[in-house]
């Protein structure tokens, strides 16, 4: 199967992030994307979409064996509550369903955190747009890329 056309792969190519886009079966689970992908849970990378307020959105990319540290990151934010929204809503922020969000190419520009673990830790791999299709991408690259380009912000989030 040829590689989709997603905004995503769009906008990564235009930005410059050297990548190798890859395609898996749909997995059932993290671990099991991670298997399929040939990484481990640390590196594969999600992108969670989190509100401030309505319509105030951004997006927090951080491992898949690690959860958010929810206050950590009002602390950083200087909010005293952020949530995750429903599919709908995230999917219309986005363009993206869950699943396939990735800080790439999304609907309206949105603010990226990442978290300080990424760095430096080798190969990983970070949703293109579409279920089953990834971009495996040195990590130091893709914040370098994300920072850069996107104004994302590394910090500890997790």
């Amino acid at each position: 199967m040829s590689a989709p056309d997603t905004p995503a792969i769009r906008a990564a190519t235009a930005l410059g992030l050297a990548y190798e886009l890859r395609q898996i079966e749909r997995p059932n689970s993290l671990e099991d994307a991670a298997a399929k992908l040939g990484v481990t849970p640390q590196h594969l990378l999600k992108t969670l979409v989190v509100r401030r307020a309505e319509d105030d959105h951004l997006l927090v990319v951080v491992p898949g064996d690690r959860r958010l540290d929810w206050p950590r990151l009002r602390a950083h934010l200087g909010v005293s509550r952020v949530s995750l929204p429903d599919a709908d809503e995230a999917r219309a922020v986005t363009g993206y369903e869950r699943g396939t969000i990735t800080p790439f190419g999304t609907r309206v520009a949105l603010p990226v955190l990442i978290d300080a673990s990424v760095v430096g830790t080798g190969t990983v791999t970070i949703g293109a747009g579409a279920h089953g299709w990834s971009f495996r991408v040195d990590a130091d690259a893709l914040v370098a890329t994300l920072s850069e380009q996107l104004d994302a912000q590394v910090v500890a989030v997790t």
